[in-house]
C-alpha cells in the first residue's frame, strides 16, 4: 500500500492518569490526583458527578424531605392540635431543577475539576491496549495508569413489551415536573420503596409490585414488615411475589400483566429493578480481561490488573456514594505510591513529571488509610459498610444479615428490642415504628451486623458502625453510657437482650 494511502493513527499523547468516567469516585480521584501535581485526563460522556448529584441521592433526598414535611404536619393531629396539609410538587421540582442539578447542567462541575489542575475531555472513553485511552479520535497514554469510574446504568427486565412502551426510570422519577395521578412501582428495593412513599405522600395512588417474598429483600425480615407497613398506611399497595410478564400501553394507561393472572394498570409506569455494569464499552479484551463479567473485579486496593484500577459502583461492592467515596481514597493513595516510586526510580525516558506536591500527597493519604501501617497503602475493608434507605422510618443497617451469618456456620446470638418500648419512642408516640437489632458472633463476643429502623435510624446506625468496624466487645458496649432519652439509647436494650 502507498504511505500516502495509509490509514492515519492518532499520536498518543502523553499524560500521568486517565480517569474514565467522572461519577463521584472517579471526579475525587481525578481531582486529587491533579491537585497533587499529576497531569490528569478526566473523561465523562454524560454530567460530570455521576448519578449521585443529578439522580439520585441529592435529589431524592429532597423529594423525601418534602414527602416527610407533609407527613409530620399530618401527625400533628393528636399531638398538638389540628393540621390541614395541601401537598404541591412545584416547589419540589423548582429546587430540584435549580438547587441541586442546575437543570441537568454540569458547567460547575467540570469547572470544579479543571480548576484543580485537570484536563476535562467530553466522550466515551475506551482502553486501547496497556496504559491507553481512546475518546474518539484522541489517544491518551498513561504513564502512571487508568482509572475506570464509568458505573453503572439501570437495568431494565426483558418483559414482553416493556421496550415499546414510555416507562420511566429512575430519571424520568426525579425529573418529573407534573405528578401523574397513578403509578405502578416495578421493583420493591430501596429506590422503589423511596419513590413510592414520596409520590403517595404527594397523592399519587401508588402501586408496588415485587417478584421476591418481601420488599427490601436484603435487609432483615423485620425491616422489610417495617417498611412495608409503613408504606401501606400511606396508602400504598404492596403486592410481593408477582412476576411481571407483560407490559402493554395504549396511549394514556398502562397495564401490568403478572403470573397467576395478576394485573395492574396505571398512569405512569417507574421500573426500579437493579443497575448493571456496561462492561462490553470498555475495551477490556485490549488488555486481556474478561469484559462479558458483571462488575469489575478488583483487589484490595481496588487494582483491576496491573495499571488499572476501578471505583465506584462498576466495583459491585455497592451502589453506594460513601463507597465511591472511601474507594476513592485507596485508589488515589495507590496511584501516587507508584507515581513516587516512578520519580524515584531510573527514567530514561525523562517522562515523569510528577513533583513534591505529588509525594506529600501520597504520604499524607497513605497515612490516613483504615488498615495498614503507617505509610502504607490502606486496603478496602467492607466488614462495616453501612446503608440506608431513606423510607419513613428509615432502615440502616451495617454488616452481616442474620440470615447471612448463619449461613456463615457462625455461632449466631441475636439482640432485639422495639424502639416504641424506649422511653424516647414512648415520647415520640406518633410514628415510632422501628427497632434495633443486633448479629453477634458468640465466639468471638463482638457485632458483626446490626440494623437500625425509626425515625432517625439512618444516624443511629452510625455509633453501630463504629462497634462493628472497630470489633468493639460486646463486655465493652454493655458498658458504655447512652445518653437519655435518646433512640440510640435502645442500643443498651438490644445489647441486654442478647441470646
Amino acid at each position: 500500500m502507498p504511505l500516502g494511502d495509509a490509514v492515519r493513527v492518532a499520536e498518543p499523547e502523553l499524560v500521568d492518569v486517565v480517569v474514565v468516567g467522572l461519577g463521584v469516585g472517579g471526579e475525587e480521584v481525578a481531582g486529587r490526583l491533579a491537585e497533587a501535581g499529576l497531569s490528569v485526563v478526566g473523561v465523562e460522556r454524560d454530567l460530570v458527578g455521576g448519578e449521585c448529584p443529578y439522580w439520585g441521592c441529592i435529589p431524592s433526598k429532597m423529594m423525601i424531605r418534602a414527602a416527610n414535611a407533609l407527613a409530620e404536619a399530618r401527625r400533628v393531629d393528636g399531638l398538638a392540635g389540628t393540621a390541614q396539609v395541601q401537598p404541591d410538587w412545584a416547589p419540589v421540582a423548582r429546587r430540584i431543577r435549580e438547587e441541586a442539578t442546575d437543570t441537568w447542567d454540569d458547567t460547575v462541575a467540570v469547572r470544579r475539576f479543571t480548576d484543580r489542575g485537570g484536563r476535562f475531555v467530553r466522550g466515551s472513553g475506551r482502553i486501547d491496549g496497556p496504559g491507553r485511552v481512546r475518546v474518539g479520535d484522541q489517544v491518551f497514554q498513561a504513564r502512571h495508569g487508568i482509572v475506570l469510574g464509568t458505573g453503572t446504568r439501570p437495568s431494565v427486565p426483558p418483559i414482553d413489551g416493556l421496550a415499546d412502551t414510555p416507562y420511566w426510570t429512575n430519571h424520568q422519577a426525579i425529573e418529573v415536573e407534573r405528578l401523574p395521578a397513578s403509578l405502578l412501582v416495578l421493583g420493591g428495593g430501596a429506590i422503589g420503596l423511596e419513590l413510592a412513599q414520596v409520590f403517595a405522600r404527594f397523592g399519587v395512588r401508588v402501586t408496588v409490585v415485587e417478584a421476591l417474598d418481601r420488599v427490601l429483600a436484603v435487609e432483615e425480615p423485620e425491616a422489610s414488615e417495617v417498611a412495608a407497613a409503613a408504606l401501606r398506611a400511606d396508602g400504598v399497595e404492596i403486592h410481593t411475589g408477582v412476576r411481571a410478564e407483560r407490559v402493554e400501553h395504549d396511549g394514556s394507561r398502562f397495564t401490568l400483566r403478572g403470573d397467576g393472572g395478576a394485573e395492574f394498570t396505571a398512569d405512569q409506569l417507574l421500573v426500579v429493578t437493579g443497575r448493571r455494569a456496561h462492561l462490553e464499552e470498555l475495551g477490556l479484551d485490549t488488555v486481556g480481561l474478561d469484559a462479558e463479567q458483571r462488575f469489575l473485579s478488583v483487589d484490595d486496593r481496588l487494582q483491576v490488573t496491573d495499571g488499572i484500577w476501578a471505583v465506584g459502583d462498576v466495583t459491585g461492592e455497592g451502589a453506594f456514594t460513601h463507597i465511591a467515596m472511601y474507594q476513592a481514597a485507596i485508589v488515589i493513595a495507590d496511584v501516587l505510591a507508584r507515581a513516587r516510586l516512578a520519580a524515584a526510580g531510573p527514567d530514561a525516558s525523562g517522562t515523569a513529571s510528577v513533583v513534591g506536591g505529588a509525594m506529600g500527597a501520597s504520604s499524607s493519604l497513605a497515612a490516613s488509610g483504615s488498615s495498614g501501617s503507617a505509610g502504607s497503602v490502606p486496603r478496602a475493608d467492607y466488614r462495616a459498610l453501612p446503608r440506608v434507605t431513606f423510607t419513613d422510618p428509615e432502615v440502616g443497617a451495617v454488616g452481616l444479615t442474620e440470615r447471612q451469618a448463619r449461613d456463615r456456620g457462625i455461632n449466631v446470638q441475636i439482640g432485639y428490642t422495639k424502639l416504641g418500648s424506649s422511653t424516647r419512642g414512648w415520647i415520640h408516640q406518633v410514628g415510632d415504628e422501628g427497632f434495633i437489632k443486633l448479629i453477634a458472633d458468640a465466639d468471638q463476643g463482638v457485632l458483626i451486623g446490626a440494623t437500625s429502623v425509626g425515625p432517625s435510624g439512618g444516624e443511629v446506625l452510625s455509633a453501630l458502625v463504629v462497634a462493628v468496624h472497630a470489633a468493639v466487645p460486646i463486655s465493652q458496649l454493655r458498658h458504655m453510657i447512652y445518653a437519655y432519652p435518646t433512640f440510640h439509647r435502645a442500643i443498651e436494650d438490644a445489647l441486654r437482650n442478647l441470646r
